[in-house]
């Protein structure tokens, strides 16, 4: 399977899916909460955006279906190029697919020797070894402490820059047995993720793009429309739930005289996040961190 959807039902009755309406699916990947919408759908029109070429393959034979090959920063002049606006609602599966994991080329996991990529794009020049090659040691730092929240930092960085010096570092079995002694014993795998995870967001400009996204979200979505995004990391459901609270990504809201919120454009359906149940997690061990949050636009 390419990717097993996370919270599948309970997504898309988070959109509250009207038969004719219009749809977006911002990170098609395999299609899985595509198919599950248009099986809700009568005459209406749904949209995939994925800047994968892999995904490409999985897109749906349906006339109501359109594949968009593109960042899902970039929906909102897409959608106004076909005439698509406004929509009644979108839905965003973030961070990476099973297939980009298990494909060992990617470079995205510990668990293949390959080239450290990253790219989810791969027509993109930045890659992991060019951030672990040429980045500066500021850089370096404030990509492993704010992405990763690695807290040894200090120390991995200059163990990065001293290897470098002699060799270049190339691919993922080297840079792991780079990193292996600095990670706590018996908690290697979380350390690798960590700081795989940093470099997979810098590589992909991924929460700069999410903000892009979600600020894109208040422009498209009709009033009622739906919101609904599935996180898998703090860094994501942090500005997911600052923006759907406060409208905006850091700091305290704008409050009038009245202490109510300028400018807010969505209202959340629901206080608490949607988590995955116990069930769902035993089948798909990925959806043990997901966070699912439901907003309706104002």
């Amino acid at each position: 399977m390419y990717h097993e959807p996370v919270l599948l039902r309970e997504s898309l009755d988070g959109l509250n899916i009207k038969e004719g309406g219009v749809y977006v699916d911002a990170t098609f990947g395999g299609g899985g909460h595509s198919r599950e919408l248009l099986s809700r759908l009568n005459e209406g029109k749904l949209f995939g955006f994925d800047q994968d070429e892999d995904a490409i393959k999985n897109a749906l034979k349906d006339k109501r279906f359109m594949f968009i090959n593109h960042n899902y920063r970039h929906m909102k002049r897409f959608l106004r190029y076909y005439n698509a606006l406004p929509v009644d609602g979108v839905i965003a599966d973030l961070g990476i697919s099973s297939h980009q994991i298990d494909t060992a080329s990617r470079g995205f996991s510990t668990r293949f020797d390959s080239d450290l990529d990253m790219r989810m794009n791969r027509s993109g020049e930045l890659t992991a070894e060019v951030i672990l090659n040429s980045y500066n040691e500021a850089q370096l730092t404030q990509i492993f402490s704010e992405y990763g929240e690695v807290r040894n930092t200090k120390t991995l960085v200059a163990k990065i820059v001293g290897e470098r010096k002699a060799n270049s570092i190339s691919n993922t079995s080297q840079f792991k047995q780079l990193i292996t002694p600095l990670a706590e014993r018996g908690n290697e795998n979380q350390y690798y993720a960590q700081v795989f995870q940093a470099l997979r967001i810098e590589v992909n400009d991924e929460l700069d793009a999410l903000k892009d996204f979600l600020q894109a979200c208040a422009e498209v979505i009709v009033e009622g429309g739906r919101l609904v995004v599935i996180a898998y990391h703090s860094l994501e459901d942090r500005l997911v739930k600052n923006f759907i609270s406060k409208g905006r990504f850091e700091g305290e809201a704008e409050k009038d005289l009245y202490g109510n919120i300028n400018n807010l454009p969505f209202r959340a359906v629901t206080k608490k996040p949607f988590l995955s149940s116990e069930e769902e997690i035993k089948s798909n061990p990925r959806a043990r961190s997901a966070k699912m949050r439901i907003a309706e636009r104002i």
